[in-house]
C-alpha cells in the first residue's frame, strides 16, 4: 500500500494538536517560523506548507482512541472485526516484531473525502530514473504528496511542459515516520481485513526504518515487510489453514509475481533507451513495448479475474507509471532472500535490515554486501 511523507518538518507541529485542544500563539508562530524556513531550503512554497500542516492538524484533531470508538451503538460488525484486527496488529507489531508503534493506530480519524492524497510522480521520456523532490529529514523522495487533487494536476501539467511523463496516484494512508500517534483514517475501512493489516504493518515499519534519501529502498522494504508480518500474524491469529492466511499468501504471491513482470519492462526498456538512435524513435519504439507488455499480462491474468494487478492493460502507460511500481516493488527478491537467509524469522529479518543500512551508503549495495559476508560466515561455520 501506499504511503506518503510530505515533509520532515514543523516540528512545532507537534504542539498543536494538544490533551486539551489549545493552540496558543507561540505554538502558532512555531508552526509559520518552520514553514518559512522549510519552504526556502526545500524550494516548496510556504502555501504547500501550510496546506500540509493544516491537514495533518485536522487528522489529528479528530482522533478518538479505538477502543472507545469500539463502543458506539450499532457500529456494523464488519467494522468492529476490522478496528479488533487493528489493534491486534499493533500489538503484534510492537510485542512481537519489535516494530516502533508507541501511539499509531490506536486511535481512529474520520476523514471526510474518499482520497487522502494526490501523488505526483515523474520521470524523463527516454531514461528510466525518477523525478526527485527534496525536504527536510526525508531528503530526496519521488513523488510528491497533495491534499488538494488539482494542486496535484498543476504540478504534473508544470512538469509535462518539462518535457517529463507523469502520472498522478491516490494514497489511502501515510506515515509521519514516528513524529505524531498516526491515527487509522476512516477510509482505510473500505479495506479487506488483509489488505488493512498489511497496510498498518507496512506504515509501522516506516517508523521503525527510513533511510533519508532512499525512497525505493524505504517503499519496497516496507511492502515486503508489510506482507509477510501479515502472512505471519493470520497465520498466527486464524491458522494456516484459514482463509485470512491463504489470502495474505496470495497477495503477496501476486505482488512478487507482477514486480518480476514490470523489471522484465525496464530491463528491455533500458537497452532500448541506451540505443544511439533519434529520440522520436525511441519514443516510437516504447510504446510498442508497452502495447506487447500489456497484452502478455492481460493474458497472464485472463483466468485470474481477482488478481490484485488485474487492471495494469487498462491504464496509460509511461515512465512515471514504471517509476511508481519500481518504487515500491524494487527488488523485492533481494528481501525475499534475506528472509531465507535469515531462516524466515520475520523478527531477524528486520534486525538484519536494521544492520546492513546503519553505516550509510546506497542502502541495497550495502544489504547486498552485507548478505554476501554472512553467507560466507554460514559457509565457514558449516564447514
Amino acid at each position: 500500500m501506499a504511503s506518503c511523507r510530505f515533509w520532515g518538518v514543523l516540528r512545532g507541529l507537534r504542539k498543536l494538536v494538544c490533551p486539551t485542544r489549545m493552540i496558543t500563539r507561540a505554538f502558532s508562530w512555531s508552526i509559520i517560523v518552520g514553514v518559512m524556513l522549510s519552504s526556502m531550503v526545500s524550494g516548496c512554497s510556504p502555501t504547500y506548507f501550510l496546506r500540509a500542516a493544516y491537514e495533518e492538524g485536522r487528522i489529528l484533531w479528530r482522533r478518538q482512541p479505538i477502543a472507545d470508538f469500539l463502543t458506539t451503538p450499532d457500529l456494523h460488525n464488519d467494522t468492529k472485526e476490522k478496528l479488533i484486527t487493528v489493534l491486534a496488529v499493533r500489538d503484534y507489531a510492537q510485542n512481537v516484531l519489535n516494530l516502533n508503534v508507541a501511539g499509531s493506530y490506536a486511535s481512529y480519524s474520520y476523514i471526510d473525502r474518499p482520497d487522502l492524497t494526490y501523488l505526483v510522480i515523474a520521470a524523463p521520456q527516454t531514461e528510466l530514473r525518477p523525478y526527485t523532490w527534496w525536504f527536510l529529514v526525508v531528503g530526496h523522495v519521488p513523488y510528491k504528496g497533495f491534499f488538494s487533487k488539482s494542486a496535484a494536476e498543476a504540478e504534473a501539467e508544470r512538469l509535462h511542459e518539462q518535457g517529463y511523463d507523469t502520472t498522478i496516484r491516490t494514497s489511502a494512508a501515510f506515515s509521519t515516520l514516528g513524529w505524531f500517534d498516526d491515527p487509522l483514517l476512516s477510509h482505510l475501512l473500505r479495506f479487506d481485513k488483509i489488505a488493512l493489516g498489511e497496510v498498518v504493518f507496512h506504515e509501522l515499519f516506516h517508523n521503525t526504518l527510513y533511510i533519508k534519501g532512499a525512497g525505493a529502498f524505504n517503499e519496497s522494504a516496507a511492502n515486503f515487510i508489510g506482507h509477510r508480518a501479515s502472512i505471519d500474524f493470520f497465520g498466527q491469529r486464524f491458522g494456516r489453514e484459514s482463509a485470512e492466511h491463504r489470502r495474505a499468501v496470495q497477495l503477496w504471491e501476486e505482488e512478487l509475481e507482477f514486480a518480476d513482470f514490470i523489471e522484465e519492462i525496464i530491463v528491455n526498456l533500458s537497452g532500448l533507451y541506451r540505443r544511439d538512435i533519434p529520440k522520436k524513435d525511441k519514443l516510437r519504439l516504447r510504446n510498442e513495448v508497452f502495447a506487447r507488455s500489456k497484452a502478455e499480462w492481460a493474458q497472464r491474468v485472463a483466468t485470474r479475474p481477482a488478481h490484485r494487478f488485474r487492471g495494469f492493460p487498462q491504464q496509460p502507460l509511461n515512465n512515471a507509471v514504471l517509476m511508481h511500481y519500481g518504487v515500491y516493488l524494487k527488488n523485492l527478491q533481494l528481501f525475499e532472500s534475506l528472509y531465507e537467509l535469515e531462516g524466515r524469522n520475520l523478527v531477524r529479518t528486520i534486525d538484519a535490515l536494521e544492520q546492513s543500512t546503519q553505516n550509510g551508503g546506497e542502502p541495497f549495495d550495502a544489504l547486498r554486501s552485507w548478505m554476501n559476508k554472512h553467507k560466507t560466515g554460514a559457509i565457514e561455520q558449516a564447514g
